[in-house]
């Protein structure tokens, strides 16, 4: 195999013209030879470059619209023949096939198309079939052929031309393939996964997933794993789309909780109100209201003060200087906001390995989509878990009704239990967490810790009482026996929301009244594992 492989021709047809200019000057100024199609050849033409046209090397015009110009052997042939083979070469003199040494090719802008909201027949048109092929040839080729899918590596081409004298070395042209045909893989995977959602086929028989690298990582969860994180190209706010200001680069699990804490948040509408979630280990550790963005971030941190040292924050407003001084008294990893004023920055900036990101808005829970997870010899795929309950839809299942403001507290706590690991107790008052239980076997189990960790703060805080009392009680799933509500009971709730549907339904709903409980039901479980 060539390890420096000549560049004397260039094939460009490109959708994204960004750097286009830029680089067939730097082609042409190393005598190399333009050949071009449509769009792109009037652009270079335009810039003063000479170039030939795909229909004058093939014989044969474009027709279709487009759809049809370089499926030809006189292009293909060029791509594929490999140059150290005799019958290879002769079949290309034969025929007149000239060596097409570099190929530049960026596709139809598909996803973007269907990012827009297009319709069926516009997605379709959009879907390219001349441009993944001829990168396909090229990068199976790439023992003589370079191939270049994205506009980012234009720079480092020329730079191994320079380097190489006008050649591109055998290590530099793998890696481009191996580019290629990821960018292919993942063209083919937007196009799969848009067509099976179109036609509504919920499970399709093949299912691909695809990234673009947005960073590579120190470690994975632990040290002695590798990791990378990357960007699923949905544009959803969020971690992924936000911009860091300041601090060292995100680790693995400060993704992953900053991640969880951004979409507990956005929970939260702006219109209704500043509100804070602290973050732990990719729990809740405190959620709040507040009629200021600091009051939220107070009201918050009094959930749970131990759990929140080295937490995640997340805000569903414009981060403020007074709320930035607040957070800074203790030590925190990483805040993400839908922007900062310029005085919270600049504070934090005095904090160098505080991380601070801002979003170009809130991800919205109602939102659809797919996440997936894997499992041994394979991954489990489900719908994002966007299902949301308003005050209507509750249904008072004991004889007390809640009371306007407990109806208030209970929908707060069941956005929180949401985004809580199963099984999730979690209690609220005046909008804000003050106990929450996750991740147990045992609801009853985490209805006591939830309680305990109250009673805790209660000491810390110099409350006379814990402040379960008066509380309301949210559960991810129902309760299967009574003991668990029961013992929400005996810490002071005053009302629970759960999603109903035990068996023993009737049994639970007796003891809530026997308590003087109100209870209501959603119909609706929120399992988190």
């Amino acid at each position: 195999m060539t390890d420096l492989a000549p560049l004397k021709c260039a094939l460009l047809s490109v959708s994204d013209k960004t750097g286009l200019i830029d680089l067939a000057k730097a082609l042409a100024a190393r005598k190399v030879e333009l050949v071009s199609t449509g769009g792109t050849a009037r652009a270079l033409r335009e810039a003063g470059l000479a170039v030939q046209d795909v229909a004058d090397l093939t014989g044969f015009p474009e027709m279709m619209d487009g759809r049809v110009k370089t499926l030809h052997p006189a292009v293909h042939g060029g791509l594929l023949g490999l140059r150290d083979d005799e019958a290879h070469m002769g079949a290309m003199t034969a025929h007149g096939i000239k060596p097409i040494d570099l190929l530049v090719v960026n596709l139809y802008p598909f996803e973007d198309t269907v990012a827009r909201g297009a319709d069926y027949a516009e997605a379709v048109e959009n879907i390219d079939i001349g441009g993944p092929a001829m990168i396909r040839a090229a990068a199976k080729n790439h023992a003589f052929v370079t191939v270049v899918t994205d506009p980012e590596d234009y720079l480092p081409l020329l730079s191994e031309l320079d380097a190489q004298e006008g050649r591109t070395r055998l290590a530099f042209r793998q890696t481009q393939a191996q580019r290629a045909y990821a960018r292919t893989a993942a063209y083919d995977a937007a196009v799969s996964g848009w067509m099976a959602g179109a036609i509504g086929a919920p499970a399709p028989r093949r299912r691909a997933f695809a990234g673009t690298l947005a960073q590579t990582l120190r470690y994975g969860e632990n040290p002695h794993q590798a990791a990378a994180f990357y960007r699923d190209g949905t544009g959803r706010p969020g971690v992924a789309t936000a911009t860091q200001h300041q601090g060292k680069e995100l680790s693995y699990n400060n993704i992953n909780d900053t991640d969880a804490a951004f979409e507990l948040v956005s929970e939260f509408l702006p219109v209704d109100g500043p509100a804070c979630a602290i973050i732990k280990h990719a729990n809740p550790c405190g959620v709040a209201r507040g009629a200021t963005l600091a009051e939220a971030y107070a009201r918050a941190y009094d959930c749970d003060r131990t759990s929140a040292f080295g937490g995640v924050i997340a805000f569903n407003t414009k981060l403020d200087l007074k709320t930035a001084q607040a957070i800074t008294e203790i030590f925190t990893e990483v805040v993400i906001a839908p922007g900062a004023d310029h005085d919270a920055i600049a504070h934090f900036g005095k904090k160098k390995n505080l991380r601070l990101l801002t979003t170009p808005g809130l991800a919205n829970p109602g939102e659809g989509g797919l996440a997936f997870r894997q499992v041994a010899g394979g991954f489990l795929v489900q719908d994002r878990d966007n299902g949301l309950i308003a005050a209507e839809d509750l249904r008072v299942v004991t004889r007390r009704a809640p009371s306007e403001e407990e109806r208030a507290d209970l929908l707060f706590a069941w956005k929180v239990a949401k985004h809580v690991k199963s099984n999730a107790i979690v209690y609220a008052k005046d909008q804000a967490t003050v106990g929450v239980g996750a991740g147990q076997m045992s609801r009853v189990d985490s209805t006591r810790i939830a309680a305990q960790k109250a009673r805790d703060m209660a000491e810390v805080l110099g409350l006379s009482e814990s402040p379960t009392q008066g509380s309301v009680v949210a559960s991810d799933a129902f309760f299967p026996f009574a003991d668990g509500l029961l013992a929400a009971a005996e810490a002071g709730a005053r009302a629970i929301i759960q999603p109903g549907g035990s068996m023993r339904d009737d049994e639970v709903i007796a003891a809530a009244d026997a308590a003087g409980l109100a209870m209501v039901f959603t119909g609706q479980r929120h399992f988190r594992h």
